[in-house]
């Protein structure tokens, strides 16, 4: 027979045992004295991540914006379609990878490989679409299988970033912005149906419309567009001004001197498959550049790639690049949140 004060008792010891969502996991930090990034990992066997995400996204968000990045590390995890799901948990609509940049394959919906450049290349730290008029808010990277050697994403904090950039360097860059020069059907980048996604030429105008590009089709079916971009934007929800350009990434510097040569060879300044300039249509000043790339290289912040991580990164407050690497590397990624500044 169960009697009220046994009930009361049962109710008392059921609460007691009770583990909050918070304690399900620890946080740290990969170095004591850099709270980028923050880690988050179980304290419990077995924890399902998609499960526990979805009762924190509130918590999972300010730290985020905290942070600028979270590493999920050590939970129960494999394959593209829990990674997908844990994606859209937090974020339900993922974005496609459109007006690119670099060659990937989508493996399933809206989810790509990393950018699929030789194994032996570095990849300059940078924040994901900073040359378009749109890019994703958020960004997740998923390691299915780190390299045998090397291939760390290194990731840099643009709080840290921006005040160690050459404030000369940053004013002139304010004064003139960016230019950036892409030419489609040379044979030796994307395709313009690559970038756009489409073999539709009016689709591809369109865009370029939308997005205050000057566009030109030329001969042979090649196109040349042309945008000026600031070299700065504003977190829509924090109100900090960051270091948000590719000016580094597609100036012709940033080839390895050999390719560089060749291209040069081949093509001026301004019909080379991607390059940039000052808004004015100057030459940008390749100490210039170098400066910037040292910079992000002084910010960043590297570690080993452990099957079953999962990066997410603010693309406002994180750059990301990559290291060169030997043997096998599986790295997908995922978008969301496209933020649009069409002025």
């Amino acid at each position: 027979m169960i009697t009220e004060g046994s009930e009361n008792f049962r109710l008392v010891s059921r609460k007691s045992i009770k583990v909050s969502q918070e304690e399900l996991v620890k946080l740290r930090y990969l170095d004591s004295d850099n709270s980028f990034p923050l880690v988050i990992e179980p304290n419990v066997d077995d924890l399902n991540l998609s499960l526990w995400a979805r009762n924190n996204l509130d918590f999972i968000d300010a730290r985020l914006l905290q942070h600028g990045a979270i590493l999920f590390r050590n939970f129960s995890f494999s394959g593209v379609s829990q990674f997908e799901k844990f994606t859209r948990t937090i974020c339900p609509e993922l974005i496609n990878y459109n007006e690119r940049a670099a060659p990937r394959t989508e493996v399933k919906d809206q989810i790509y490989t990393s950018t699929e450049y030789p194994a032996s290349h570095e990849i300059y730290l940078h924040h994901e679409m900073s040359y378009s008029h749109n890019w994703p808010t958020k960004i997740w990277f998923f390691c299915e299988q780190p390299a045998a050697e090397g291939g760390n994403t290194p990731i840099a904090s643009d709080r840290k970033v921006f005040p160690l950039l050459d404030p000369k360097i940053v004013n002139r860059f304010l004064e003139k912005k960016i230019m950036y020069v892409r030419n489609y059907g040379e044979g030796v980048d994307l395709s313009w149906q690559e970038v756009f996604q489409t073999r539709d030429r009016s689709v591809a105008e369109a865009y370029c419309r939308k997005a205050h590009m000057q566009f030109e089709w030329r001969s042979g079916d090649r196109l040349r567009t042309r945008r000026i971009r600031p070299p700065v934007v504003t977190h829509p929800r924090t109100g900090e001004t960051v270091w948000f350009n590719h000016a580094h990434m597609f100036h012709i510097s940033s080839v390895e001197p050999a390719v560089r040569d060749s291209l040069l060879e081949e093509f001026k300044d301004d019909e080379l498959p991607r390059n940039a300039f000052y808004g004015d249509g100057t030459p940008i000043e390749a100490d210039v550049l170098e400066h910037i790339r040292q910079t992000y290289r002084q910010a960043a912040i590297s570690f080993p790639w452990q099957t079953g991580d999962i990066l997410m990164l603010d693309n406002f407050l994180a750059s990301h690049g990559r290291d060169s690497f030997v043997g096998p590397r599986k790295i997908l990624v995922a978008m969301a949140e496209l933020f649009s500044d069409e002025g």
